[in-house]
């Protein structure tokens, strides 16, 4: 019999991140379980506050008088004994609290107290009697009998100025009944049925290397349309057969319409869907439906995976690749490498797919500690599109200043006139990158952030895209009084503007973060441009992760350097990338395609190597600078961000933490420090700055003396000064 329980308390303080012992009272000894939210008293008011059971004790010795657990929360565990092993296994690995893990695995509704939604209509239980035949009560039978089960108690009150007192008197003798019932928020959209398919031999010896192998963890390279969908429904369907659960993650919401759709259309109500697009309600109506095991499938982006499923089976994470399945709040787990912790704990097989598949992950398989199949060709035979590269400095030379070459706007009109549809790709939203004075050269500017404002000619107003603040746009320059006031550089707004105006019979549709604020704007995107009301999409990265349109047989890269001009030891591989993936959306059905790739810099390997198709070509390339610069998978990136609305406060403790670093990396021969520096970006919402970067071999107990040691520098500024680290980041940035 457990008389202890260790408790993790609901409070964001690194200062109380540690286990709590409470003593379990009698009448409560046969009802805590591991995993069930108490209630406590805590500190030296004894404040009752929430907690979290994490371990339980037959004995425990201590000098102290231990306080007794008050009550439990709720009928329920809210964590699994799997989630805690993860909590720990994260709390080391991503150096954080149990309450940042905790946060990620329930809802942040449950310590709302939100429970399921529910209603008591009234309805007609039984006839009247004489007795009750008569004013005020025939009156209210009247109204509940014209509206049988459409209102409550307190709407059928207010409505028809009925007396409650009196509705509660028939519902007491059993004339009108008010039961609860569950209302439910999750999405009931019915799908069209998604017929199953017939795997080819590719696809078919993907599915039966997973089901079959010792192996529990696998890469699927399948070059863009080669059907990796079909075998991700596949062994979906082989988990069920098995009563086993499977989660599918996507990188973005904006790929949820287009995998729910043909999940559901397979598999109907058993799937369970789950993204911060949902709003808290429907976020927790389907976490108790995986809970409650109401459904088998769970789709979502990153967030999906720590769903508590009890017999999981399969995790699948598509387009592995995604920076986007990398947190960048607290804890900064990455959705892959908890899949590999998870794939270990619940003994479940973890699938990855990708036609351009991280380099970390494809030197894991080169170094087997994955399993790879590749499948180079296309499902059904489809051929790869025709892909050329367009120079535009000979553009240029050829006096064509527009953003569109000539090759690319006779393809745009050949597309057209065939009644085929087009996606344009440029990874930069709005009109105009910069305002500036051609005079003087002022560049309006983000007072809060070391940025350059946006403009966006649909509310005709300057933006900042790291804080939100927005400007009225001025045609006098603040500077020096001039009215030359020019727009510069180019985005999504301006193409889509652009577009209208040469072709002008052409219907045009946008996705990028401005037009897909609003709820389910993903998805009437999606299905307006898939049923033909959209001649051509444009967008930024929404458009080029797994989008499957089969009538696209264009596809115009815009500004394909972009991303490699970024000071970042990635910027190669996420251009290649991209590059890649919205090559891939082009010729997808029974019609071949064409991409066209725009670039200043078309010696670059990684536009040429996206242009060829060539994963490997440009894998053996970039693996080679990797281990010579000593970058990720080879070493460690330890990113120390420092941050201060005082910039003088700031550049004295940077400088004075960097010293004393410097101290204590002489004792790891395989440690460097570089910095420090501004960050590129050396103010965001005001706060200015600075960055440290080691790398070298970092392991868990390293991060966590250097946590412990940057908090222990900053002790007497703690309320001016802010330390983030961050192990392996998306960017350096």
């Amino acid at each position: 019999m457990f008389k202890y329980a260790g408790v993790v308390i609901n409070n964001e303080s690194s200062e109380v991140d540690k286990i709590f012992t409470y003593k379990i009272p009698k009448n409560l000894m046969n009802l805590i379980r591991i995993g069930q939210r108490v209630k406590v008293p805590f500190g030296r008011g004894n404040k009752m506050v929430f907690g979290f059971i994490i371990e339980l004790y037959e004995t425990y010795e201590s000098t102290y008088n231990i306080k007794n657990i008050d009550s439990i929360c709720d009928d329920f565990t809210v964590l699994r004994e799997k989630d805690i092993e993860l909590i720990n296994l994260m709390r080391k690995k991503y150096i954080c609290t149990y309450l940042d893990c905790i946060k990620l695995i329930i809802p942040t509704a449950i310590n709302r107290g939100m429970k399921q939604k529910t209603s008591n209509k009234i309805f007609i239980k039984n006839r009247l009697t004489d007795k009750y035949n008569r004013e005020p009560y025939s009156n209210i039978f009247f109204a509940v009998e014209n509206n049988n089960g459409k209102y409550s108690k307190s709407e059928l009150s207010k409505n028809f100025k009925l007396s409650l007192s009196s509705i509660n008197t028939l519902i007491k003798h059993d004339f009108l009944s008010a039961d609860k019932k569950i209302i439910d928020r999750y999405n009931q959209k019915k799908y069209k049925k998604y017929c199953e398919k017939k795997l080819n031999e590719n696809q078919q010896f993907a599915v039966n290397k997973i089901i079959n192998s010792n192996k529990n963890k696998f890469l699927i390279h399948g070059v863009t349309g080669s059907g990796k969908t079909e075998i991700y429904m596949n062994l979906v369907n082989i988990m069920m057969k098995q009563g086993k659960d499977s989660i599918v993650l996507v990188p973005e919401i904006a790929l949820t319409p287009q995998t729910v759709e043909r999940f559901k259309g397979r598999f109907g109500d058993k799937i369970a869907v789950f993204h911060s697009g949902l709003s808290d309600g429907e976020r927790y109506d389907e976490w108790i439906r995986v809970k409650t095991n109401k459904v088998k499938i769970a789709v979502g982006a990153r967030s999906a995976i720590f769903l508590p499923f009890s017999n999981l089976g399969m995790i699948i994470i598509d387009e592995e690749h995604e920076t986007s399945y990398k947190s960048e709040i607290t804890p900064k787990y990455t959705a892959v490498e908890v899949g590999i912790i998870k794939s270990n704990l619940e003994n479940c097989k973890l699938v990855l797919g990708s036609a351009t598949p991280s380099l970390e992950t494809y030197y894991k398989c080169t170094n087997k500690e994955m399993e790879i199949i590749t499948i180079s060709k296309r499902a059904d035979g489809a051929k790869f599109p025709k892909i050329s590269i367009v120079d535009m400095k000979e553009e240029l030379a050829l006096n064509n200043k527009s953003m569109f070459s000539g090759l690319l706007l006779n393809e745009i009109h050949r597309t057209l006139s065939k009644g085929d549809q087009i996606i344009l790709f440029l990874n930069r939203r709005g009109h105009s990158t910069f305002v500036s004075c051609r005079k003087c050269g002022y560049v309006f500017k983000c007072e809060h952030c070391d940025i350059s404002l946006t403009y966006h000619s649909g509310i005709n107003k300057l933006i900042c895209h790291y804080c939100g603040n927005t400007k009225n746009l001025t045609s006098i320059c603040p500077k020096c009084g001039s009215k030359y006031v020019k727009y510069f550089g180019v985005g999504t707004e301006k193409i889509e503007k652009e577009i209208n105006k040469i072709f002008t019979g052409a219907k045009t549709l946008r996705m990028d973060y401005d037009t897909t604020r609003r709820k389910n704007a993903y998805e009437i995107i999606y299905n307006k441009f898939k049923a033909g009301e959209a001649d051509i999409l444009i967008g930024t990265q929404m458009v080029a992760k797994g989008l499957d349109f089969k009538n696209v047989t264009l596809v115009g890269v815009i500004a394909a350097d972009l991303s490699l001009n970024l000071p970042d030891y990635r910027a190669n591989e996420r251009t290649f990338q991209l590059i890649n993936q919205v090559s891939g959306r082009a010729g997808r059905g029974l019609k071949e395609g064409r991409v066209i790739i725009q670039t200043y810099n078309s010696e670059s390997n990684a536009i040429i190597a996206a242009a060829n198709n060539d994963y490997l070509g440009f894998y053996e390339e970039e693996i080679k600078i990797r281990k010579s610069m000593e970058y990720p998978p080879f070493s460690d990136i330890f990113l120390i961000n420092i941050s201060s609305k005082n910039e003088d406060l700031l550049i004295k403790s940077t400088q004075n933490i960097s010293l004393l670093l410097k101290n204590i990396i002489k004792e790891y021969s395989n440690i460097k420090m570089l910095g420090p520096c501004p960050c590129v970006i050396s103010k965001i919402k005001e706060m200015f700055r600075w960055q440290i970067i080691l790398k070298g071999k970092i392991n868990h107990e390293f991060a966590a003396y250097m946590k412990k040691f940057l908090y222990e520098c900053i002790k007497n500024d703690y309320n001016d000064i802010r330390i983030s680290v961050d192990i392996n980041p998306i960017s350096l940035l």
